[in-house]
């Protein structure tokens, strides 16, 4: 969807760009010097016109993007953890004590500073589910998703990294007491259940 509303702006930008062209604002051609400041005057007026379109265009797409989002409904969880589907896969969904290989980038004050982000690594992140190694809401959630599913957590502090917070350390920035952290969350491995590694494995 955001992708295709920045096409949509970029669209409007270049539609607008081929109406104002130096050929449209000197069409007319002339010999005197009153008719050359009078075609001058009009290709600044075009100019300008110009960007005052291609402004409309974009911050249209930009609205739409956002009801876009405004519309995507959040599931809330009776821990207080939300999620919203923003990818859906149709592969098995994992059960506790399976291995699962994730991506994800976490974020505190509501977007603003990022935690973690491993969605361009050469590897992902392996874990098994249930094991205790992630945050409480993202470890209640992985059991609901599937293979191919990616989610935006948002997670209260309690869920999350508690009263203490984490101190900062190298590498890792400071995550203040009671901080809600969003988390994207996507499952892209789960190894006991993919068919493709069954057939290749053997499944004994």
């Amino acid at each position: 969807m955001r992708t295709f509303l920045i096409l949509t702006a970029t669209l409007a930008v270049l539609t607008t760009t081929q109406a104002w062209t130096p050929a449209s604002a000197y069409r007319r051609s002339v010999s005197s010097s009153a008719a050359t400041s009078s075609s001058t005057a009009l290709a600044m007026q075009s100019r300008q016109a110009f960007f005052q379109t291609a402004a409309a265009g974009v911050a249209s797409a930009l609205l739409l993007e956002q009801s876009a989002w405004a519309d995507e409904t959040a599931v809330k969880l009776p821990s207080g953890v939300s999620y919203v589907v923003k990818k859906q896969g149709n592969g098995p969904q994992a059960e506790v004590g399976e291995l699962v290989a994730i991506r994800f980038a976490a974020y505190v004050n509501d977007g603003q500073n990022k935690l973690d982000d491993i969605f361009d690594t050469p590897e992902p992140y392996y874990t098994r589910v249930g094991s205790g190694g992630l945050v409480k809401g993202v470890e209640e959630v992985l059991p609901m998703m599937r293979l191919g599913d990616r989610w935006v957590l948002t997670i209260p502090g309690d869920m999350a990294f508690g009263k203490k917070g984490r101190p900062s350390s190298a590498g890792k920035p400071r995550i203040p007491g009671d901080a809600v952290i969003t988390f994207d969350l996507e499952m892209v491995g789960l190894p006991g259940k993919e068919q493709e590694l069954i057939e290749l494995i053997g499944d004994d």
